[in-house]
């Protein structure tokens, strides 16, 4: 199979290079991301298909996480498009209409199609013609964690359900409580550490805005001046940037975890459910999973995950969803999900995942997902969308002004929609 850990910048040489000396077998090629452990985890099912499957050779191909969709964009530019690529769900629309997914479910085994979740299903379907472009065998979801120590020590509620969220004023009078109590540094740890290079601040902070009534773009217009930079937007941001002003937030210089790092020093964490692994390993008995707080009058979480789609130009469509089926039902592949604590995106992976069933640890976050989960805009403009919104938040937690930095947001939104025609055939959903 070659050297499954290609570096996405040989990407290109690879798919030229494996094309001449492979002809005796169907080369299949996989285009993802992921840290080492999971990188592992696709190698080693890549090698028993292949060995369940002699006459095919998978070349899986690594970019790396925070510079995928550039790789991406570059092996479109080459017209080299991988057979399968792995792709963040809420920028599935832009892939489709741009033509470069295939819908999958002719591809797909059945039993696999009918063990979806709503939530994968959703995150898989294209809105305009409702076909489905993508599957996983996971979902995600951001939870509210918190250092039962000192939540104890400040005598907070401790929510056991999504209907007992946090109210805005029991957050925001713990994370001052917080501030003052010896032992934290820091109330809360939002992983501002992540930068505006990945999706977090879209994907994490988005669903807090959306329960304070804001949101990235009208989603019946498709124009974001007048929501984005609206008022609801604009107070919602001034309070998450009071938050930082007060010293309450974890600063980017202090790296991505200060929640279990040594000494505690954040008492809550706003993160994902892949962080209960090793914050549970460190933490023990000491850590809560809560529901995220709701900050208006309806609680809001998000969902979207990476996910497998087939490219439109792939020579080998057939053999591509037997690969990813191959994948899908992969044993030991979902034994390593497990430990990383993924979020189930299939019926019987939840049912194999005593973590989020009723009464397990993450049950919490499960519930979230029937019950508050909210995608983000499934338009094809969203690139544009979540960079213009990461930017403006960067801006705003480091002083910048709210209404100043949201109006420019909306407006190179708009621009961009105005300047593709308005993405047809979405702007006839008006």
């Amino acid at each position: 199979m070659g050297n499954r850990l290609l570096s996405a910048l040989l990407a290109s040489a690879a798919l030229v290079a494996t094309a001449g000396f492979a002809e005796a077998k169907t080369v299949i090629h996989v285009m993802h991301q992921g840290d080492p452990g999971w990188v592992k985890a696709y190698g080693d099912v890549a090698t028993r298909f292949e060995a369940a499957n002699p006459d095919v050779d998978i070349e899986m191909i690594y970019a790396p996480h925070d510079a995928y969709n550039e790789k991406f964009s570059a092996a479109v530019m080459a017209k080299q498009l991988p057979d399968i690529m792995e792709l963040d769900a809420p920028f599935l629309a832009n892939y489709v209409w741009s033509g470069y997914l295939q819908p999958v479910k002719p591809l797909i085994d059945k039993d696999l199609l009918d063990d979806m979740t709503d939530s994968n299903i959703a995150q898989g379907t294209y809105p305009i013609d409702k076909d489905l472009y993508a599957i996983g065998l996971t979902d995600s979801s951001v939870v509210l964690y918190g250092n039962k120590k000192y939540l104890e020590a400040i005598g907070a509620r401790i929510p056991k359900s999504v209907d007992d969220a946090w109210t805005r004023e029991e957050f925001e009078g713990y994370l001052e409580k917080l501030s003052k109590l010896e032992g934290v540094k820091w109330p809360i740890d939002t992983f501002r550490g992540y930068g505006i290079k990945t999706e977090w601040i879209t994907y994490a902070y988005g669903p807090l805005l959306e329960s304070a009534g804001c949101d990235l773009i009208d989603r019946k217009t498709w124009k974001a001046s007048g929501t984005l930079d609206g008022e609801a937007c604009v107070k919602a941001l001034t309070m998450m940037q009071d938050w930082v002003k007060k010293g309450w937030v974890v600063p980017t210089s202090s790296g991505t975890n200060q929640f279990y790092a040594e000494g505690q020093p954040a008492a809550l964490a706003m993160g994902g459910h892949w962080f209960y692994a090793e914050a549970s390993a460190a933490m023990k008995d000491n850590i809560v999973v809560m529901p995220l707080p709701k900050i208006g009058d309806k609680g809001v979480s998000p969902n979207g995950t990476w996910i497998w789609g087939i490219s439109a130009t792939s020579e080998n469509p057939e053999i591509a969803g037997k690969f990813l089926s191959f994948l899908l039902k992969d044993k030991e592949y979902r034994e390593y999900a497990k430990t990383q604590s993924a979020y189930p995106g299939l019926k019987s992976f939840a049912a194999e995942s005593p973590l989020y069933a009723e009464g397990g640890p993450l049950a919490v976050a499960f519930e979230q997902a029937s019950k508050t989960a909210i995608a983000r805009p499934p338009h094809p403009a969203y690139p544009t969308i979540t960079s213009a919104f990461m930017q403006a938040v960067d801006k705003i937690f480091n002083g910048g002004d709210a209404q100043e930095a949201l109006t420019a947001a909306a407006k190179k939104i708009d621009e961009d929609i105005e300047d593709n025609a308005g993405y047809p055939p979405f702007d006839e959903q008006q």
